[in-house]
């Protein structure tokens, strides 16, 4: 795929959508933290329903923490992973509390330090609560790029590798939210929605549907 089909993809994906967002609920960074290190192999559904009973309760590192780890999981316990999840959260909170006055580091290197946060986490919270431009490839994103040539990869480092380099700058800052809505409501894993794709005449996928 050339440089002015990707960024006809992304002018039009701006057009239908200025401002996207992340689906998954939240009121500050460390609530986002939580609340994408809980939606590992669960749906944003799913955890929102979790979060809406714990975060009035429990939304910062220290009130998480007085909570403890037993009745955190009764919390969090209608996701999946959830026993591990809750260790990883209460040791994360822990880190918090104890090396950064409780906020949310701002650094990469930082945020994959601590349990349960590798770099597809870093770097959805770096970009939708820092506003950095990074871009955390899931298993939509894969499948979008891989599937339209916007970027393929076999691995989903080589994915997120390849758009650093090839998304223009002026989109990089939503360019995440724009391809995980795509891949989640329209360039779906079984059946993509192509009559309804926005992007379809730009798309290289071999096998459209009518």
């Amino acid at each position: 795929m050339n440089s002015e089909k990707r960024t006809e993809i992304f002018r039009r994906l701006r057009e239908a959508n200025p401002h996207p967002k992340t689906e998954l609920e939240y009121a500050t960074p460390f609530q986002l933290l939580v609340a994408v290190m809980l939606s590992a192999q669960a749906t944003d559904v799913g955890v929102n329903k979790a979060t809406r009973r714990l975060f009035p309760i429990a939304g910062t590192p220290h009130a998480i923490l007085a909570l403890g780890e037993e009745k955190l999981k009764r919390h969090i316990a209608t996701i999946g992973l959830f026993n591990t999840k809750a260790k990883n959260v209460i040791a994360t909170c822990a880190i918090l509390v104890e090396q950064h006055a409780g906020e949310v580091p701002r650094t990469r290197e930082a945020l994959e330090v601590l349990p349960g946060v590798g770099r597809k986490t870093a770097n959805v919270v770096l970009n939708t609560a820092f506003g950095e431009p990074t871009i955390a490839v899931d298993t939509h994103i894969f499948r979008v790029c891989n599937r339209t040539g916007l970027a393929s990869g076999k691995t989903v480092r080589a994915v997120e590798d390849k758009l650093e380099n090839v998304v223009p700058d002026e989109f990089k800052r939503d360019a995440h939210h724009w391809l995980i809505l795509h891949g989640r409501y329209v360039c779906r894993a079984r059946k993509p929605d192509c009559p309804a794709c926005i992007i379809r005449a730009l798309c290289e996928y071999r096998h459209k549907t009518r």
